[in-house]
Formats: structure tokens, C-alpha cells, sequence
């Protein structure tokens, strides 16, 4: 069995082929993955924006070595153009060189958009159904029709069902309630923030050459941004992105003028990046020179010594070199295990999205 037909074989496989493609979870997340591929129900994930959601769905793809098929929802998306158009240019070109009498509703005119192209596809593909609370309910009910049993209707060829049942994924922002219709047909996961330790984790991933030392205390202004109402926190992505930013301006530790002329890099509203420039000094007297913001990272099972630094991008970059991530001896967290012994533990139950 080859790593994409195993991928759902097992909670620890999920594990695996997931840790294969950066994105690193726990056991919860991982069941919750495993569970919908075997029981071929829709995952409904919910949760801020920047956290991950997209990246799992595509993590899972990868893994599978199959084909990611995205339907981005927005406002005034109708269920015509998740499912087909017809190639009118082709079709009135068709005209003029055969006639009026010829048939221009066929295969050949045909415009395959996500629904139908993931249902008509040769082998079982990760449909991602993105922001759907973006939509309407009105296509949301349709969506729920439709995944449920698999199957569209085109009124000039018909019913079409599909060929291999995609693996869904479906991803919320939570601006709107979802229908409970919805939500019972699907697997619930809700994924949020990291805590500091593994927020660091990901910037000394994701950001090579990052002295631990600022690494700690960049997580520590974050994690205490999103303390404060905001009209929007920092999402991973902008952390990772204000990491690069210091990197590159030169700076190894933070200080008070630098994070004034650099918050618009991690805020993207006015009055957010006003109200926190007005409290940067008192933001930044809470980030202390441990260099850690989380006062270094754990194992699990019996050694509960804090080990400095996070994964290697050695251990766990390559596929073939991946580890294991589980919970050992009963603890709270996960454990990333890569060639050279045992790595990263987490304890808290959110996934960390390591591709953007």
C-alpha cells in the first residue's frame, strides 16, 4: 500500500502524511480527519481567519497525492457557476460554421467548474468548499443536496453523478451561522490560534536564520495583540510575515521604535495600529529577554524538561524523514518525532498551519 492509498489507514497515518506536508497536528485533529475519510462525511471547520483551515484541506491533498479542487464562495454566487457554463463563444462559432440546425449543448461546449470537474474526476480528489459562509443560504442548501448524495443535475445531459466521492472540506470564517441541516451531515473541527510555544515552533520553521532570542519575544507581542479588541488579530501568516520583515530591516531583539514603524506589517486596520502603537511600550514591557515567550518546549511522556528550540527544519522537512507525531504516556500534548529522536510537544489541542 502506497503512501496515498494508506493515508486514511489509520489515525497515526493521517498523522504521518500530514507531518509529511508541514502541517503538524494533534491527535483530536487527526481523528477528526480520519474519521471523515472513512465515513465519507463532509469536514466543517470553523475558525478565524489565518489559522489554517485552507492548509489543511490542501495538506490533505498532498498527502493523498491527489488534486486539490477549490470553490471559492463569495456573495452572489449562484449554484449554476459551481457546477458548469456553457462555452458561448465556441458555441456561436460552432454556429456560423454549421448552421442554425446543429447541437451546441453537448460535452464538447461544456465548462466544468469545481462541483461538477471533483465529480467527474478520474480518481477521489479533496474538494474544497471555501468560506461558505460567504454564500447564501440558498446555496448552501444547495450544496448540502448536492454532496449529499453526490450527484448534479444539467437539464441538457441530465443527471451526473460522480464518479469517485470527493473528500470535502468545507471551511467557515463564522461572520454567519451555518444551517443546522448542514452541520449534522458534516465532522465539526475547530481550529484557532496556536499558543506561544507552538507559534514559535512555526516561525523557527518558516523563517530561517530568525534568532531564537527575537523569535520568543515576537511570539510574546503577538499572543499579547490578540489579548487586546481588535478589529482584526494577527493571523500566523502576518506573524510570520513581521518575522521576516525585522529579519530583513537587521534587528535581533525588538524595541519600541521598531514595532511603531512596523505595525502595519501585523495590523491591517487603522484603528487597530493606532490603538496598539498607543500601548506599544506597555505591550512591549511584558516581552522579557528569556528569548522564549513561552519559556521553551516540551516533551511529553516522563521528561518534562523544557528543551529549547522547536522542530529542526532538518528532521522534518522531507517526506521520507517524517516521524510520528502521538501522545505518549498518557500526556496532554503531541509529539513530533523526527530522525533524530524524540522533537516538539504541544499541549494544546489546535492544529499549527506550516504552509501558507
Amino acid at each position: 500500500m502506497n503512501r496515498a492509498d494508506g493515508f486514511f489507514k489509520s489515525v497515526e497515518s493521517v498523522m504521518d502524511g500530514l507531518l509529511a506536508q508541514k502541517y503538524i497536528v494533534d491527535r483530536r485533529i487527526a481523528t477528526t480527519v480520519f474519521l471523515a475519510g472513512n465515513l465519507e462525511k463532509p469536514l466543517l471547520i470553523e475558525g478565524p481567519a489565518g489559522v489554517g483551515k485552507t492548509g489543511l484541506a490542501g495538506a490533505m491533498a498532498a498527502a493523498r497525492q491527489t488534486e486539490l479542487i477549490r470553490l471559492q464562495c463569495y456573495p452572489g454566487l449562484d449554484e449554476c457557476k459551481t457546477i458548469y457554463e456553457w462555452n458561448y463563444q465556441k458555441q456561436l462559432l460552432h454556429i456560423q460554421m454549421q448552421g442554425s440546425e446543429c447541437d451546441v449543448y453537448s460535452q464538447d461546449f461544456l465548462l466544468e467548474r469545481p462541483l461538477l470537474k471533483a465529480f467527474r474526476a478520474t480518481r477521489p480528489v479533496v474538494l474544497l468548499v471555501d468560506e461558505i459562509d460567504k454564500s447564501e443560504e440558498e446555496l448552501e442548501s444547495f450544496l448540502l443536496e448536492a454532496l449529499s448524495e453526490f450527484q448534479v443535475s444539467i437539464p441538457e445531459l441530465g443527471l451526473i453523478r460522480a464518479m469517485h466521492k470527493p473528500y470535502v472540506v468545507i471551511t467557515s470564517n463564522s461572520t454567519r451561522e451555518l444551517g443546522d441541516a448542514l452541520k449534522r451531515r458534516c465532522l465539526y473541527l475547530y481550529l484557532t490560534y496556536p499558543d506561544a510555544a507552538r507559534e514559535e515552533t512555526i516561525l523557527d520553521l518558516k523563517v530561517p536564520g530568525l534568532p531564537h532570542h527575537l523569535a520568543g519575544q515576537i511570539t510574546a507581542f503577538v499572543q499579547r495583540l490578540r489579548k487586546m479588541k481588535l478589529k482584526k488579530s494577527p493571523s500566523i501568516t502576518e506573524t510570520i510575515d513581521w518575522a521576516r520583515t525585522l529579519l530583513l530591516l537587521g534587528r535581533d531583539s525588538l524595541d519600541e521604535q521598531m514595532v511603531r514603524h512596523t505595525l502595519n506589517v501585523l495590523l491591517k486596520y487603522e484603528e487597530d495600529i493606532e490603538q496598539s502603537d498607543r500601548q506599544a511600550g506597555s505591550l512591549l514591557s511584558s516581552v522579557t529577554d528569556s528569548g522564549s515567550a513561552a519559556g521553551g518546549t516540551y516533551l511529553s511522556g516522563h521528561d518534562k524538561q523544557p528543551k529549547p528550540g522547536g522542530i529542526s527544519a532538518a528532521e522534518n522537512a522531507a517526506p521520507n524523514n517524517a516521524g510520528r507525531i502521538n501522545s505518549a504516556g498518557g500526556a496532554p500534548g503531541t509529539t513530533a518525532q523526527g530522525k533524530g529522536g524524540p522533537g516538539q510537544a504541544y499541549d494544546d489541542p489546535v492544529a499549527a498551519r506550516f504552509d501558507f
